[in-house]
């Protein structure tokens, strides 16, 4: 399977999961700006015409998008790793938060927030309006160490966006003691160590190619 990805990103996620499953896949980065595929400089939008990631394409040749599918396909594609949850109740918890990241954290709070192009006075909108599914989220973790009662593509999802808090300086997550302390637990787990090491790298080097090409 391929795995369209950018550094970082929230497609970062999904190899989290393909690490934890120990699942073999190909990884072909694309550039934000650019939208073109570096293994080969071809047109990520000839593959996801909205040209976001992750996109992914299956064993099949099959083209997944969006994250919450992706994530709960590889859960599914891989059952033993146990990043899924049961039929029934578990699995709609799932997708409840999966849904709660996707919406709430990573459309409605952090996207606005990482735009530098929005005004001062989205900022503040975003925040005022958005912190509020911190206090809640905060609320769930105390005396949690995961969203359900084990590790899962859920996790995989949330650690990946709350990471980017090291971008969004407006957001201190010590005011949400359970929030960090989840984090920090979250950056500590192999699989995890290892996504954010390797993106991180091909990151700077993202951010130096933009540069030089100014």
């Amino acid at each position: 399977m391929d795995l369209y990805f950018s550094p970082l990103a929230c497609s970062m996620a999904t190899r989290i999961a393909l690490y934890e499953a120990g699942a073999d896949a190909r990884y072909l980065e694309v550039d934000p700006k650019s939208k073109k595929v570096l293994q080969d400089n071809s047109d990520f939008r000839s593959v996801n015409p909205l040209g976001l990631v992750p996109t992914m394409r299956t064993d099949d040749g099959l083209v997944l998008t969006e994250n919450a599918a992706i994530l709960q396909y590889v859960a599914e594609r891989f059952p033993n790793a146990g990043i899924g949850a049961d039929a029934g109740i578990a699995r709609s918890r799932l997708q409840q938060w999966l849904c709660f990241v996707g919406t709430e954290l990573h459309k409605g709070l952090f996207v606005p927030l990482l735009d530098r192009k929005a005004p001062a006075e989205v900022h503040a909108y975003t925040l005022a309006k958005g912190l509020s599914r911190l206090d809640i989220l905060n609320s769930h973790l105390e005396g949690r160490e995961f969203l359900l009662d084990h590790f899962s593509v859920a996790d995989a999802y949330l650690g990946t966006v709350l990471n980017w808090t090291m971008a969004t300086p407006p957001i201190d997550l010590k005011k949400w003691p359970a929030i960090n302390d989840y984090l920090t637990r979250f950056k500590t787990r192999p699989s995890v160590a290892k996504a954010i090491a390797e993106e991180f790298e091909l990151y700077k080097a993202e951010i130096a190619r933009h540069k030089a090409a100014a």
